[in-house]
């Protein structure tokens, strides 16, 4: 009994802060829904980068258009505790154009899917079977990106740089924050996934939250995933468990837990698209070293490559949207988009392959 006891001790001890920092993200996007957030979408990095990029007018596509506070707010909660923590190191040059690219490719196959790693946990958490698949597909695709790992890929070293390029981009996003509650500057959507909106002090305030503590927990979907498979270590998988099980919670509290494939919101059940889709994902963001939500956060540690990242993810919702490549709850997109993820899985190939370094 003590064995067991210590054992338990042990274990909190190590995981506690991810295991609460995955509480409160799930709770968080649970009330999010519950004040007007999308259901099933209370947060989604992917999908309110897309809602950010037809703010900007990047994308036409009228019911997804309006600049989420939520991305903001993360940025921002996971600025104030890298400076607090004295973790805020502006650095960057680690193969920009690369990451970019990397980027846009994620954003692509997350909106054949419908949704980043962190909403297809939230969609497990609401029942959506198609989910399951997109799990699946997700596990896959840092599989296939863990083999290059092993065998030395690295987008080469990142270099000290000065305050004022790890602060731009945080700065810029506040700025354009503050410029879209001008009338009429920017499109907002009304009707669709984009009208539907939390009071936006309240999007603001808990997205800093939920920054704040994954800057101090590391939390990464995909990150889990990789150290699972390449080191036996579930740390950061806890993480993402707990954020399932405070979804479920807050579901069937609401009552609106439906266990299914059909009749989701927002998502589709062509089961191959979802499966391939997050392959990509997971895939992609092996090769970047984290999924969207932890590239958000290293950006406001003052990474500049997470930063040109996270612009990658607003170019390539532009490029689905503007090129028939993104999914709607009826289906995937009219669009190339089997032949577009096909091309996707040749050039993560050739990036794989290209930047594995010789080992002395």
């Amino acid at each position: 009994m003590d064995t067991a006891k210590k054992g338990f001790q042990g274990f909190l001890q190590r995981n506690w802060l991810v295991i609460v920092t995955g509480l409160v993200t799930g709770a968080a996007a649970v009330i999010l829904s519950a004040l007007g957030n999308p259901p099933n979408m209370g947060f989604c990095i992917a999908c309110f980068e897309r809602d950010i990029s037809g703010a900007l007018r990047f994308h036409g596509a009228a019911p997804v258009q309006y600049f989420r506070p939520e991305i903001v707010g993360i940025v921002l909660g996971a600025v104030g505790m890298a400076f607090i923590k004295k973790e805020w190191k502006p650095q960057g040059g680690s193969s920009p154009f690369t990451r970019f690219m990397l980027g846009m490719l994620v954003m692509i196959g997350a909106l054949v899917f419908l949704g980043c790693p962190l909403r297809m946990v939230i969609r497990i958490g609401g029942g959506d079977v198609n989910a399951l698949i997109g799990l699946v597909g997700f596990i896959v695709g840092i599989v296939i990106g863990t083999f290059p790992l092993r065998f030395g890929f690295s987008l080469n070293r990142a270099y000290r740089q000065n305050a004022a390029e790890g602060l731009f981009f945080p700065i810029l996003l506040a700025v354009l924050f503050v410029l879209s509650f001008i009338p009429n500057l920017f499109a907002k959507s009304t009707e669709g996934p984009g009208s539907m909106q939390a009071y936006w002090y309240a999007a603001l305030l808990i997205a800093i939250v939920v920054g704040a503590l994954c800057q101090r927990s590391r939390l990464c979907m995909a990150g889990g995933v990789r150290d699972a498979v390449m080191f036996k270590d579930f740390h950061l998988v806890y993480g993402f468990l707990a954020i399932i099980a405070a979804v479920v919670v807050g579901n069937l509290i609401r009552g609106t837990f439906k266990f299914g494939m059909e009749g989701q919101p927002i998502a589709h059940t062509e089961s191959l698209y979802n499966f391939l889709g997050m392959v990509v994902v997971g895939w992609g963001s092996v090769l970047l070293g984290g999924c969207p939500l932890r590239q958000l956060v290293l950006a406001g540690e003052g990474n500049s490559d997470s930063a040109v990242t996270v612009f990658g993810f607003i170019a390539g919702a532009a490029v689905s949207h503007n090129f028939g490549l993104a999914s709607s709850g009826t289906g995937i997109g009219a669009g190339p988009v089997l032949w577009v993820l096909i091309a996707g899985f040749v050039i993560l190939a050739l990036i794989s392959v290209l930047n594995i370094k010789r080992r002395a």
